[in-house]
């Protein structure tokens, strides 16, 4: 192969993923994390959600998708991992993560996808059937809670003056719900 004739040809000879910033979210050095909403209250959020979505679904990757709106924790991670380096982006959905890479919003995974770069950071990731559907979720990603049944609460009986004591189910969110165990 000969010289490269641009600076731009050089950069696609390289990872593409090297431009990008780490800032690794937990469990990510090998994954495609998305910090997303499933809340329809914000039309405009929820429209870039979806559509990032839909670009990482049809190029068949498995997406670990951390919904903020369903788990407080995600935003509290989302918002370490950006608050220094983007703050005002430190709270707002989608934000995305490739091999522990910030690649950024909506806007950047638009036009990384159009100018054929997205799927070239995506070479290697766990590939994931875009039609399948599983069975423990529904694809939601998230179950009530095994343990309190989505109450968020536990009774605890044998105190030693025999009285019961409700306390904060340890296992599930503020809303009553885990991570499903089959899919994620």
């Amino acid at each position: 192969m000969g010289l490269l004739d641009s600076e731009e040809d050089e950069d696609d000879a390289k990872d593409p993923l090297e431009r990008f910033e780490l800032r690794c979210p937990p469990g990510g050095e090998n994954n495609v994390v998305l910090y997303c909403t499933s809340l329809r209250g914000i039309r405009k959020t929820y429209e870039e959600c979806h559509g990032v979505q839909m670009i990482l679904h049809s190029l068949g990757v498995y997406i670990d998708e951390r919904d903020v709106s369903m788990h407080s924790d995600f935003r509290l991670e989302l918002k370490e991992l950006l608050d220094n380096i983007e703050p005002a982006a430190a709270c707002c959905v989608p934000r995305l993560f490739i091999r522990g890479r910030y690649i950024g919003g909506a806007e950047e995974v638009r036009r990384l996808h159009e100018e054929g770069k997205l799927v070239k950071m995506l070479e290697g990731i766990r590939k994931e059937d875009p039609f399948s559907v599983c069975d423990g979720c529904g694809g939601l990603r998230f179950i009530p809670c095994l343990e309190c049944s989505g109450s968020c609460k536990l009774v605890v009986r044998d105190l030693p003056s025999g009285m019961s004591q409700v306390s904060r189910c340890p296992d599930c969110n503020e809303n009553g719900l885990i991570r499903c165990p089959i899919c994620c």
